[in-house]
């Protein structure tokens, strides 16, 4: 199997020239050199970008989930590769019923028709993961299940296998291959990819999310029927809406797209900034809006499979360079580059920051219509590196949700000023964060431990005070134990002397008879 996966790699590689890519820009390395005559020069119609993603879709899901990964590395790609490989789609047609019935009836132990009182049999979704059905609770509650597919995890590990290989040979053959780290993009895709095996883990993420947006006007997100779900099948609430990539529908069915342009900033910036938790697989598959009923005009998120986190200090670093940009303060951007570490501390800011103003300057005053964030961030990768600034892993997600937003952004409403709509949303942040506000809020979060610290105070301190004297009488007792076996050894010294004297009187007393 293994060879007969790696024989069609070859063979869709050599189909679409993926070789010639390689070896165009191959090193003088031994390897390099023999691939090089081994293969002969071919012409091809076609861009190489375009034969790239051409060659992801014939190779299956996996290599195309790994092309949707690898088009956010716009610091490793270049700008035509990045946008083709954009364009990719999880275009999966789906696994037979029986074996999504087989699944549930082992996980529930039963016939699905007694788990169920209606079970759709055709699929709604089928991705390279998992594929849906819509199905109905004793209760009542409409709900849609995701089944996993049978056998993904053996597809998945065999599939890493021959990519991590891939890797390592693109290190051995391509000058660039070291500087653009081919393993460690596979080791980083790979984790995401096992994550997503686990849909209990998505599952979970979904919850969260939905706490965390509980009562909100802007998002809704379905509520998780825990018993039913397992390692291999999720059951969440039924949600009712539109794509949004649909516009012409949205319009029709009178909703602002203007108005939702605006509130999917403030989502994004809310779930950056305020949680660290956010959706990080944002493209129009993913997310409906509700067209009816009283969440009409929210958006509906869909799929929680990859879900980025931010630590306190990446909001902090990170609220502080968006509101600088906004404010077009680049010696505070550059100056907070430092200060996190992310550049070597020998670094001119003056310099950092004069790169900085040439790559973000030209943007502002433009419609998002107008405005690349792709390009931009290809950019600023390109200024990073030549300041030796590290890429941080932890923002590779946030990277690929910006992208997303910039896409949602252009099909809803191409004259949003995203500056101004997202700058008011970061004052406000930035001023919860410090002054009086922020104060306030870390002593209401350490009150539940202050109460029941404060009762224990009086025994805390007499135990603190009794091991304290005890030290220090412990510490004056060795002090007298110790002056005493100095003055034992002064007294026997003394003796001595006296007995050496009285010898020496008694020997001089006996020598005079």
């Amino acid at each position: 199997m293994r060879l007969f996966r790696l024989a069609k790699i070859v063979t869709v590689s050599l189909r679409f020239g993926l070789d010639q890519i390689i070896l165009d820009r191959a090193s003088t390395t031994p390897v390099g050199e023999w691939l090089r005559r081994l293969i002969p020069d071919r012409r091809f119609a076609e861009p190489r970008a375009v034969r790239v993603r051409q060659a992801l879709e014939s190779l299956g899901p996996i290599f195309v989930k790994f092309g949707q990964m690898l088009s956010t590395r716009r610091d490793l790609l270049a700008p035509d590769l990045a946008d083709e490989l954009a364009r990719l789609q999880d275009r999966v047609p789906p696994f037979p019923t029986e074996q999504a019935l087989a699944v549930l009836e082992g996980e529930y132990g039963r016939p699905v028709d007694e788990v169920f009182t209606r079970f759709e049999r055709t699929p709604v979704a089928s991705a390279s993961i998992a594929q849906v059905h819509f199905a109905e609770l004793p209760d009542g509650t409409e709900v849609a299940v995701k089944v996993l597919r049978p056998g993904i995890d053996r597809i998945i590990e065999h599939d890493l296998g021959l990519l991590e290989a891939a890797a390592t040979l693109i290190e051995k053959v391509w000058s660039e291959g070291r500087r653009l780290k081919p393993r460690e993009v596979v080791a980083e895709f790979a984790k995401h990819l096992r994550d997503e095996l686990d849909l209990m883990r998505e599952a979970a993420n979904c919850s969260q999310l939905r706490r965390n947006f509980k009562d909100s006007p802007l998002l809704t997100v379905p509520e998780v029927h825990w018993d039913y779900c397992s390692s291999n099948v999720m059951v969440m609430q039924r949600m009712h809406g539109t794509p949004i990539s649909q516009t012409a529908r949205l319009r029709e069915q009178g909703i602002d797209l203007s108005a939702l342009s605006r509130a999917g900033v403030e989502i994004f910036f809310t779930q950056v900034f305020r949680d660290g938790f956010f959706h990080a697989d944002m493209h129009p598959g993913n997310i409906f809006v509700a067209t009816g009923g009283p969440n009409r005009g929210q958006y509906i998120a869909l799929d929680f499979g990859i879900m980025g986190t931010l630590n306190d200090r990446d909001k902090s670093y990170l609220a502080q360079n968006f509101l600088a940009f906004f404010q077009r303060d680049y010696k505070r951007v550059a100056q907070a580059h430092v200060d996190a570490g992310w550049v070597p501390a020998n670094t001119r800011v003056d310099e950092f920051e004069s790169a900085i103003r040439a790559v973000c300057e030209p943007i502002f005053d433009k419609p998002l219509r107008d405005i690349s964030f792709g390009k931009t961030l290809l950019r600023l990768f390109q200024t990073a590196r030549r300041f030796e600034m590290e890429v941080q892993p932890q923002l590779v997600l946030l990277q690929k949700t910006l992208l997303n937003i910039e896409g949602l952004g252009r099909e809803l409403d191409p004259d949003l000023d995203l500056w101004k709509t997202a700058k008011p949303f970061l004052e406000r942040w930035m001023n919860e964060q410090v002054g009086w506000r922020a104060l306030l809020r870390h002593v209401q979060d350490e009150a539940p431990g202050w109460a029941a610290t404060l009762p224990q105070l009086p025994r805390l301190l007499h135990r603190a005070l009794g091991d304290s004297a005890r030290e220090q009488w412990l510490t004056r007792l060795e002090q007298i134990e110790a002056r005493q076996r100095a003055s034992n050894r002064r007294m026997l010294w003394l003796m001595l002397a006296v007995s050496a004297i009285a010898a020496g009187e008694l020997a001089m007393l006996w020598l005079a008879r």
